[in-house]
């Protein structure tokens, strides 16, 4: 599955019947959550069904298409589904119970409800919403796939824009040649990344860069009167910044994780929970600036697409550990080398990625053979062929057409598109 994504072209009265129907979307979702609250033993079945009833007492509702609206019951047991997976899992910390949506972004169609032109540069959606034709702007050529393989069709409130996202039932695969090499990395603050070969990316820190301008369009939004028209065209100019902040942070890891699949055979990585690291409110802020997160899907997505493996390692003394005699040298995060007794010297940095990679290659087996066991003991985690890693790659955001070359694509989970 690929995503394609164009920008929507339209009148403001379309981008208001627009809004409409994301908020009518958003009613039906938090609908479903509160039946699922007061009834035990709720399934998708009975989502499904009372997505309907809801279209019976309410007009605006039965306005939106009916698969939309099955698509919205949808998202509710999505989220409920999560947090009963957590909870059996034993998620440590909070298992996500579902929670009421206070914004909306996105209304989602699935066969019925639009119809694409014949030249495909343009969509009309036929519900009573009333939000018509809108144009596709976008360098992606949709003529190339049949409409038959689009599933669902998706439009999507940014704070530059409305976008439409069609998926896509293609392969995604792509045959390279064998490279035999073998890496580890090591993500950090000072680096973005250092290999076991020594080499290093910088940190672009894209948000300290950005953040004298934000703090003056958040200012800005501060000084306007709430409720004025004013005040939204500040919060709006506020999110464009963010908006081009993340997307800069993601296009980086694209190219880099791309990079770094084509070129090895095996790439190795800290199995880390950035969602425990950022409670050190000392480094909260340059943590979730360096996007290690968006770096490891991206690893992981190419992986697949590439025939690339990648494994995910225990991060626990991977820094501590000498990489050649295998003793533990006790060093704060203030000491930058690795100095040992037997002699080796090296980066603190590119010494635990050497520690990475050497467990990588003890829990996948001989170098070269490339058979791997999920069911092994070790560190490795659920990120082989064979496992969960398919389900992870498929909620993927989408491939930069710079580094696919042929447009924009990102994969997608029918399930949660």
């Amino acid at each position: 599955m690929i995503v394609l994504e164009f920008k929507a072209k339209g009148k403001q009265s379309q981008y208001s019947a627009i809004d409409e129907a994301i908020r009518t979307v958003k009613f039906i979702r938090n609908s479903c959550i509160r039946l699922w609250m007061d009834n035990k033993r709720t399934g998708k079945n009975d989502l499904s069904k009372y997505s309907k009833i809801l279209a019976k007492q309410f007009p605006f509702a039965n306005e939106l298409n009916s698969t939309a609206r099955q698509a919205a019951s949808e998202r509710a047991w999505s989220s409920i589904a999560r947090f009963y997976d957590n909870c059996k899992k034993k998620v440590p910390g909070k298992k996500g119970f579902p929670k009421f949506k206070k914004r909306g972004h996105s209304v989602e169609y699935k066969k019925s409800g639009w119809k694409l032109s014949p030249d495909k540069k343009s969509i009309t959606f036929t519900d009573k919403k009333g939000i018509g034709k809108l144009k596709l702007k976008g360098t992606w050529d949709l003529w190339r796939f049949d409409k038959k393989q689009i599933n669902r069709v998706r439009i999507v409130k940014r704070a530059d824009g409305y976008y439409v996202q069609f998926c896509v039932a293609v392969e995604v695969k792509e045959d390279l040649d064998t490279t035999g090499r073998t890496i580890g990395l090591d993500v950090g603050l000072k680096e973005f990344y250092t290999d076991s070969e020594g080499h290093s990316e910088p940190n672009p820190r894209f948000y300290r860069k950005n953040e004298k301008r934000l703090k003056f369009y958040q200012r800005r939004v501060s000084r306007k009167k709430k409720g004025s028209s004013n005040r939204r065209k500040a919060i709006n100019r506020l999110g464009r910044q963010h908006l081009k902040i993340s997307r800069q942070r993601e296009e980086h890891a694209k190219r880099l994780a791309r990079c770094v699949i084509q070129s090895n055979d095996l790439v190795a990585y800290e199995d880390l929970r950035v969602k425990n690291l950022v409670k050190n409110h000392c480094l909260a802020k340059s943590i979730n600036d360096a996007g290690w997160y968006q770096f490891r899907k991206w690893l992981e997505y190419f992986g697949v697409k590439l025939g690339r493996i990648t494994v995910a390692v225990n991060p626990a003394y991977t820094s501590q550990n000498c990489s050649d005699c295998g003793e533990v040298i006790k060093k704060s995060l203030s000491t930058r080398t690795h100095i040992c007794k037997c002699g080796c010297e090296l980066d603190r940095d590119h010494n635990a990625a050497i520690n990475i990679r050497n467990r990588a290659i003890s829990t996948t087996g001989h170098v070269g053979t490339w058979i791997l066991n999920p069911n092994a003991s070790g560190d490795l985690a659920s990120t082989l062929l064979g496992s969960d890693l398919v389900e992870q790659v498929e909620s993927l955001s989408e491939e930069s057409p710079l580094i696919s070359g042929r447009g924009v694509s990102k994969p997608a989970n029918p399930n949660s598109f």
